[in-house]
C-alpha cells in the first residue's frame, strides 16, 4: 500500500528492446507491478537491493512499474495495454480479479518457500482455494498526526472532521479507502453495500470535503514535513515517517479500521510466469524476506521471517497489534457490482463538494 512517490525502476536494456512494457516474450525478463517504494532497492546504506540480488541469482533481469492504488492497477490491466507478470493487489481487488478471469493459477511446485508463510494467512475469503495468490504484507489502516500541530486526544475517526485542522488534514483519493473511513465512523461495516447506508456515507464525506486534501502516496512527504496536521495512512509507513519526523505519533481509532492483505498475483497471459513464481519464490526467502520487512516497516506473513524479527519490533504495537485491536478490525472483500457503481458515483459527488 503503500511507500512514497511512484517511481519506474527498469532495466535500460530491457526496455530499448521491449518498450515501456511491450510484448517482449523473453525468458530472461520479468515485468512487475507494485506499489510506489513497496520492495527494498538499498537506497539507504545497509539496506538490500532486493532486484539486483534476485537478478544475479537467477540472471532474470526485472522491469519495474508502480501504481499508487488498486483501482488504477485494475484499470491498467483490464485495459490490456500492459502486460506484467506480477503484480501485488490488496484482499479485495484480489478477489475481484479471480471473478473476472485476469490471473493465473499459481504452480505451487515452483515455490518452495511457500511452506513459509503462516497457516492464518492460507485460504482467506478473497482467494479461498489458494491458488491465485501468495501474501506479502499485512497491515492496518490509522491516524498519523503530528504531535506538535495536534495536542488534544486523538482516539477517533471524528478529527478529520475537526474543523480546528481545516486546511490541515489529509485524505485517502480513492472511494473505497474514503468510504470505508466513514463507514467505520458511522458503525457501519466497511463492506456494506446498502444503498441507504453508503448514501449516509458521501453525505460525511461532503462535510469533510472542504476542510481536506485529497492525497494518496503525497501523505508520506507531506507529514514529514508538517505540511498537514493528521491523516489516514498505513502503519508500516508511518514506522518510517517516524524515523524521520519523531513528532509524528500512530493510533488505530476506536471505531476500528481496515486490516489488508497485500498478495503477489500473475496476471492472465503473462509471458514469464515461471520467471514470476522464481522471483515469488526468492520472495519468501527468509533471509530476502527480513531485509524487505525490515524495509517496509509493514507485517510479515511469512514465519520463518517473524521468527528473525526482534522482540522490540514484535511488541511494538504497531506493525503487530494486540488481539484486542484486531477484532475491531475488517478486511475489506469485493462488493457487489451494483454497490461498487453507486459508491463511484457518490464520489463524483463527494469530489464535487470541494
Amino acid at each position: 500500500m503503500k511507500k512514497i512517490v511512484s517511481l519506474l525502476v527498469a532495466a535500460a536494456m530491457c526496455m530499448g528492446l521491449c518498450g515501456i512494457l511491450g510484448s517482449c516474450n523473453n525468458q530472461n525478463v520479468i515485468y512487475v507491478y507494485n506499489w510506489g517504494q513497496y520492495l527494498s532497492r538499498g537506497e539507504e546504506e545497509g539496506e538490500m537491493d532486493i532486484l539486483a540480488e534476485f537478478e544475479a541469482e537467477t540472471g532474470i533481469k526485472v522491469v519495474y512499474r508502480t501504481f499508487d492504488h488498486n483501482e488504477g492497477m485494475y484499470a491498467q490491466l483490464k485495459a490490456g495495454a500492459s502486460k506484467y507478470d506480477l503484480v501485488i493487489p490488496s484482499d479485495y481487488m484480489i478477489a475481484k480479479m479471480i471473478e473476472e478471469d485476469m490471473l493465473e493459477k499459481i504452480d505451487y511446485e515452483n515455490i518452495p518457500n511457500y511452506k513459509n508463510i503462516m497457516e492464518d494467512f492460507k485460504g482467506l475469503e478473497y482467494d479461498p482455494t489458494g491458488e491465485y495468490s501468495v501474501p506479502y504484507t499485512w497491515g492496518t489502516v490509522g491516524l498519523i498526526y503530528n504531535t506538535k500541530m495536534v495536542t488534544e486526544p486523538v482516539d477517533s475517526w471524528e478529527m478529520l472532521w475537526n474543523e480546528k485542522y481545516d486546511g490541515k488534514i489529509l485524505m485517502f483519493n480513492n472511494p473505497r479507502d474514503a468510504f470505508g473511513i466513514a463507514e467505520k465512523k458511522l458503525g457501519y461495516s466497511q463492506n456494506t453495500s446498502d444503498e441507504t447506508e453508503l448514501r449516509a456515507c458521501a453525505e460525511e464525506l461532503k462535510k469533510q470535503a472542504p476542510l481536506t486534501q485529497y492525497v494518496m502516496d503525497e501523505i508520506f512527504d507531506k507529514m514529514i514535513n508538517g505540511d498537514a496536521a493528521i491523516a489516514p495512512y498505513y502503519a508500516g509507513d508511518y514506522l518510517t515517517m517516524k524515523d524521520e519526523n519523531p513528532d509524528l505519533a500512530f493510533v488505530i481509532p476506536k471505531e476500528g479500521t481496515n486490516r489488508f492483505v497485500d498478495a503477489m498475483c500473475i496476471p492472465k497471459g503473462a509471458q514469464n510466469k515461471a520467471g514470476a513464481e522464481a522471483f515469488i519464490n526468492f520472495l519468501l526467502d527468509p533471509e530476502i524476506g527480513l531485509a524487505n520487512t525490515e524495509y517496509l516497516g509493514y507485517s510479515t506473513p511469512n514465519q520463518a521471517v517473524y521468527e528473525l524479527l526482534d522482540d522490540e519490533v514484535k511488541n511494538d504495537g504497531v506493525s503487530y497489534p494486540s488481539q484486542e485491536i484486531l477484532e475491531k478490525c475488517e478486511s475489506f472483500v469485493n462488493l457487489p457490482s451494483d454497490a461498487n457503481a453507486l459508491m463511484q458515483d457518490l464520489w463524483i459527488e463527494v469530489k464535487g463538494n470541494k
